[in-house]
């Protein structure tokens, strides 16, 4: 990508660096693609609107972590309710019984104890892994993000000081 985009920006095609882009669309290419349209403006001005475009593709990506998060974090608990209304109920099936407690009247809330426990521990277990692996991927693809954010600007930045020594030498050559 970035090679492609020297190779136009040097040319002054950046007609076909912002096609090549939105061909690819991915959310560097997206980012890079608004950087050649703001090409024209100060290079200061460039790094701050490819920051503005980062973050928000960076919020794309993270769309859906915090709510991955939260089933991380209460699946546990509703495991340990179940854990809870279980146990009362083999207590209260316990006190109901009187002197002739049979394991059956404690067996269905120690039950509901156990499963509630074991499928809250299954859910938040799976959601945590999940939620930790698709937060190192985003952090990746941003750590890509920024080390390209920075290649692109070294592009520009080389692109138009060629442009501008050619233009001097030029004006020294029309002067003599």
């Amino acid at each position: 990508l970035l090679e492609r985009l020297n190779d136009n920006i040097r040319d002054k095609d950046f007609k076909s660096s912002v096609k090549y882009c939105n061909r690819l669309n991915t959310p560097i290419s997206r980012i890079l693609a608004k950087g050649v349209k703001d090409y024209k403006l100060d290079n200061n001005s460039i790094r701050q609107a490819l920051e503005n475009y980062a973050g928000l593709e960076i919020a794309a990506l993270e769309k859906g972590l915090p709510v991955l998060s939260t089933i991380s974090a209460v699946a546990p608990m509703l495991g340990f309710l179940g854990t809870v209304t279980g146990m009362v109920q083999a207590f209260w099936n316990m006190s109901q019984a009187g002197d002739s407690i049979e394991i059956t009247a404690l067996s269905g809330g120690i039950y509901e104890a156990m499963v509630t426990t074991v499928g809250g521990l299954i859910v938040g277990i799976v959601a945590i892994f999940a939620h930790n692996y698709l937060v190192s991927k985003v952090d990746k693809v941003q750590n890509a993000m920024e080390a390209d954010i920075i290649s692109f600007l070294e592009i520009v930045a080389e692109s138009k000081e060629d442009a501008a020594v050619a233009a001097k030498n030029e004006s020294g050559t029309v002067q003599a």
